[in-house]
């Protein structure tokens, strides 16, 4: 009888001895024992209650369930389940002589392995991808924001106050991401760069509230927070008041003043304050003459005077921050700053391979539009399509309507100022009106528009059509009324065409 430490005890009622090489290649005590519970646990194994005629692919092998020749069975070193050496595929000659060994569904594929010194290699569902096979490592122009920094600057930590040594003022790069490879605004999308415990490094100004105030040496700054982005939004409307956290704390901790979280505070010595870099986007045009036409340009440091809470525009509560000038280079927008910017040679930079990139795409879609666009025939078949500009452009003595008792000669009609100007208006019917206008070459054309409104007045004429009895649509058609042809009905109900 052997005891075990819970409760229970089992009978051993077979004993065999053998040597066997598994798994590591140790040698081990094999058993060949039943063993039967008087107590409350069950047998060893749960599926086959531990019998050995029933074949159990989680106490014997998991391919092959056979409980036969177990010296010839290798132990997974992950899950722990038995295989037999020839039911694996390929199977095996012998036991192997590595400490470790890994089933198939265990075993990692010797091609995904990075080993010391390799590259992350790119994963079986990105290789796949479009973009994997692009000559461009950027779809530049779509999703700036979100791409990562190629590089990242090192001369100073991202904690650091005040400019960046080999940034002077009126720096001007292309996209955001520049700016925080430079270190000189770090965040992609945030306005504001700094620490709630510590303060503001920088921030961009780029024109996100209309109430902001803007002067070139002083401007009103309004802090984050109090929208809704929920649903991945990049921004959204005013749906709840700002408080004085996260990064509007970090900006008020800029002013040389107590914090006050209900009040604001205004500072004594407002040069006492901690620096702030400034970057003025070029989106902030709407609302300042001192933004950039294009990109983002450093424009020095600056220091926060005052911060107070009010109600904005939106009807809610916001922050603001009146921040001041405080640098010694000159700023960009003065005539010295421009002198200082031309004699630097300061330009938009542009990230690395993006005035290529942009060259390739605009000669790939310059070459896609003429093969799409089909050349000029010298006499038209009647399906071909034209813009209404084309149409438009044409020779003002282009017939229109040719009459049945003239001899087969055309009157000439001319576009008006005022038609010409309705037909480009109605950009609801335009492909109706490329049809008309391209027809206006093909000869003796009869053409009159359907009316798709509701019907007044209606008349059912002989061909079965329901029209309005002062607009007899089906003229069109080609109906006759009585006698008359349909010309000559048209004459009367549109006198003068």
């Amino acid at each position: 009888i052997i005891k075990a430490n819970f409760q229970g005890t089992y009978k051993l009622y077979s004993f065999k001895r053998q040597q066997s090489s598994v798994c590591r290649g140790n040698v081990y005590m094999a058993f060949d024992i039943s063993l039967f519970l008087t107590g409350k646990s069950g047998p060893e194994c749960k599926h086959c209650r531990a019998d050995p005629d029933k074949e159990c692919r989680f106490c014997s092998c998991y391919l092959c369930g056979g409980k036969q020749d177990a010296h010839m069975q290798l132990l997974c070193d992950e899950c722990n389940m038995a295989y037999h050496i020839y039911c694996l595929n390929p199977p095996l000659s012998k036991i192997p002589e590595d400490e470790d060994w890994y089933c198939p569904s265990c075993k990692n594929d010797s091609n995904e392995v990075v080993k010391a010194g390799e590259k992350l290699k790119q994963s079986k569902k990105k290789a796949k991808m479009p973009s994997a096979s692009t000559e461009s490592q950027r779809d530049w122009g779509k999703g700036m924001a979100c791409v990562g920094r190629t590089k990242e600057c090192t001369i100073v930590p991202s904690n650091h106050y005040g400019p960046i040594p080999g940034v002077p003022v009126g720096t001007t790069w292309k996209f955001r991401v520049q700016v925080s490879e430079a270190g000189v605004h770090r965040p992609h999308v945030g306005g504001i760069h700094g620490r709630s415990n510590d303060g503001a490094y920088s921030l961009v100004l780029a024109g996100g509230f209309e109430d902001e105030v803007d002067r070139g040496d002083e401007f009103t700054y309004t802090g984050s927070g109090g929208r809704d982005l929920s649903g991945n939004k990049r921004i959204g409307e005013h749906s709840f008041d700002q408080t004085l956290t996260h990064m509007n704390r970090a900006l008020a901790l800029n002013c040389d003043a107590p914090l006050d979280d209900k009040n604001g505070a205004e500072s004594k010595n407002w040069r006492a304050g901690k620096p702030v870099r400034v970057v003025r986007s070029s989106k902030g045009r709407r609302i300042s003459k001192y933004a950039p036409e294009e990109g983002n340009r450093y424009d020095g440091i600056y220091k926060v005077v005052k911060y107070w809470p009010e109600i904005g525009k939106c009807g809610f509560l916001v922050w603001r921050y009146l921040l001041r000038r405080d640098d010694a280079e000159p700023a960009p927008w003065t005539s010295e700053g421009m002198e200082r910017s031309k004699k630097l040679g300061l330009s938009l930079q542009y990230p690395e391979g993006y005035l290529e990139a942009m060259a390739s795409k605009e000669k790939k879609d310059k070459v896609k539009k003429q093969t799409v666009k089909q050349e000029p025939t010298s006499q038209s078949n009647g399906n071909q399509k034209r813009t209404i500009d084309d149409a438009i452009g044409e020779p003002t003595n282009t017939p229109k309507a040719m009459r049945t008792g003239d001899g087969g000669k055309g009157e000439a009609f001319q576009l008006t100022q005022e038609q010409q100007w309705l037909i480009r208006e109605d950009c609801m019917n335009q492909k109706l009106w490329d049809e008309v206008l391209a027809s206006l070459k093909e000869g003796p054309v009869f053409c009159l528009f359907y009316s798709f409104e509701l019907v007044y007045q209606p008349v059912t004429t002989e061909c079965l059509h329901n029209v309005c009895k002062v607009r007899i649509n089906c003229l069109a058609l080609g109906c006759f009324l009585g006698s008359e042809t349909p010309v000559t009905k048209f004459s009367q109900i549109y006198p003068g065409d």
